[in-house]
């Protein structure tokens, strides 16, 4: 399938501080890949997404256990894409796929990292990834041995920058501390939830930490498990990813979230919201996404996608920034009610 006429061109922004250029749309394999989506979409959605010039793919060694890395290294095989056209990422920490012994198999230290990343890069058919991630903090391993063990990556050549994914600012600050002591290089990224509906460590906790070492945001979950796409305005569509979803996070956060209070109030929203993309013209997946990409710390948006078309309609965000003005963004935030309130300096 040929990418549609009239798509806005793929943007490209520079990795936080570093030199690396990622694309502003990313795809993703988090509940999609090697999971409920067959291997023969999964190479379909890469393809579009190359095709569209979107050179950042990320994975973990999660993610269905192992398969999502498989297969998305399978389709870097497949289409024979040049090494240094493509940006890879995964993410160390849950290795449940790596061994029957979680003892040492979960977490962050030295040895799981070193590991980790080796079986990662065995599933990937890779010589190294571009990008590897911390997937979460772990405080029972010293934070030296953390920033020497994901050094010790970035120095063998198995990794190029490494990062990390939902850890609060006082963490990777305590790791910016390490590195600049020992003289090693510090977490150039970190991966952190971001949408409409989640602000907090993006626009409030995470501001001092964008001038002083330079972070970079490649966020998840931009629609927000899909609510901001407005399709559960009126009930859970069987064909949806709630709806059909047999992953047991996905089945787990279904039974934990959805017809709570909370999930009413955010539907509430998502209703609101409707006037605001009718009037720009767009779909409201199109809105939330584009709000995301108006963050100017944002190096990149992760999405994911089941079919191509999908990857088109991501792009479509692109052209629709330019569309959300401080007047739009003022009426988005009054709907919202969420903006995160400023950080007073202390002197």
């Amino acid at each position: 399938m040929s990418p549609p006429e009239g798509l806005p061109p793929m943007q490209y922004r520079y990795l936080g501080r570093s030199g690396l250029q990622v694309s502003a749309l990313a795809l993703g394999g988090w509940l999609t890949y090697g999971g409920h989506v067959e291997n023969e979409n999964t190479f379909a959605c890469m393809k579009a997404a190359y095709d569209v010039g979107i050179n950042f793919f990320d994975c973990a060694e999660t993610y269905a256990g192992g398969e999502s890395e498989k297969v998305m290294g399978e389709a870097i095989k497949k289409f024979g894409w040049k090494r240094n056209d493509i940006v890879v990422s995964t993410k160390i920490y849950w290795g449940v796929a790596n061994g029957d012994n979680r003892v040492n198999n979960v977490g962050l230290s030295r040895k799981h990292i070193i590991e980790g990343t080796k079986l990662a890069l065995e599933r990937l058919q890779l010589d190294y990834v571009d990008l590897i991630y911390a997937h979460r903090s772990d405080r029972n391993t010293p934070m030296e041995e953390i920033v020497r063990a994901f050094n010790h990556l970035i120095d063998t050549g198995k990794a190029f920058y490494w990062g990390t994914s939902e850890w609060d600012a006082d963490e990777i600050a305590s790791a910016w501390r390490v590195a600049d002591r020992l003289g090693l290089i510090g977490p150039v990224m970190e991966q952190p939830n971001y949408s409409m509906i989640v602000r907090d460590k993006v626009e409030k906790e995470f501001i001092h930490l964008y001038e002083s070492t330079g972070l970079g945001l490649t966020t998840f979950s931009p629609l927000g498990m899909g609510i901001l796409t407005g399709k559960y305005n009126d009930g859970i569509p069987a064909d949806s990813r709630l709806g059909a979803a047999k992953d047991g996070f996905v089945t787990s956060w279904r039974e934990n979230n959805v017809g709570n209070a909370e999930w009413e109030k955010k539907i509430a929203i998502v209703r609101n919201l409707k006037p605001i993309a009718d009037k720009l013209g767009v779909s409201q997946a199109t809105l939330a996404l584009a709000w995301v990409l108006r963050n100017k710390n944002v190096s990149s948006a992760i999405t994911g996608a089941s079919r191509p078309e999908q990857i088109y309609e991501s792009l479509a965000a692109l052209g629709c920034v330019e569309k959300l003005t401080p007047e739009v963004v003022k009426e988005i935030d009054e709907v919202l009610g969420n903006k995160p309130a400023e950080m007073v300096r202390r002197y």
